[in-house]
């Protein structure tokens, strides 16, 4: 898919994992870009990506955020220190370690499916950090798993062209679309704090890690 390619209402959203009722209504409402040609919407893939982009970087996933309970979705198990300068070796290291979780019925479908997100789109949002997340049918719940990476991950494509040294993974059920949006709204706000960034790739133990993470 290019990225000057014209999408169809149904294209986009299947693109970017949502049912074509939300993307109508946010087309109806100016939320998304978009041009009517008589009566069907169509959508630019390049301004679809800006889009998803700045809502993730401006903290605008979901407008309504209820507070995330940090305890609920961070556990000592998944985190992990990598050391791969490579996305697709990080990608696989998290989802393998995200399988290893009983919300997670399918290891292989989810490492299949974070693989084949990323190549549509990157999930770097910029400031070193990549977010990759998927929902699936196999999941039972949102589940997250933390990779502090000891070594500059290049080929992630961010926005800002930095490499990327903070990845959370994040794998949740179909039905968890607005606690998925706002789980990912909570990241890119927390994650604005440059301390935290630093404080981050500074932790020796997995305790560490947690503890910056929740508290």
């Amino acid at each position: 898919m290019a990225d000057d390619d014209i999408l169809t209402l149904e294209e986009v959203a299947k693109y970017l994992r949502v049912s074509e009722r939300t993307i109508y209504d946010c087309a109806q409402k100016g939320e998304i870009p978009a041009g009517k040609i008589r009566t069907a919407w169509r959508f630019k893939k390049s301004e679809i990506d800006k889009w998803v982009n700045d809502r993730l970087a401006s903290n605008k996933l979901n407008p309504q955020i209820n507070p995330i309970h940090a305890q609920s979705i961070f556990s000592l198990q998944r985190i992990l220190f990598l050391n791969y300068s490579g996305k697709k070796d990080t990608l696989l290291a998290l989802a393998k370690n995200l399988a290893a979780a009983p919300q997670i019925k399918n290891g292989q479908e989810l490492s299949a499916e974070i693989i084949k997100r990323e190549e549509l789109m990157s999930t770097a949002i910029g400031r070193g950090i990549a977010i990759p997340h998927i929902r699936l049918s196999s999941v039972t719940d949102l589940v997250v798993s933390v990779g502090i990476s000891r070594t500059d991950i290049i080929d992630f494509h961010s926005m800002d062209d930095e490499p990327v040294r903070l990845v959370f993974m994040i794998a949740a059920a179909n039905n968890q679309h607005a606690y998925y949006l706002q789980t990912l709204s909570w990241f890119s706000a927390r994650l604005k704090n440059p301390e935290l960034r630093d404080a981050l790739l500074a932790s020796q133990t997995t305790q560490q890690v947690y503890d910056l993470l929740v508290n």
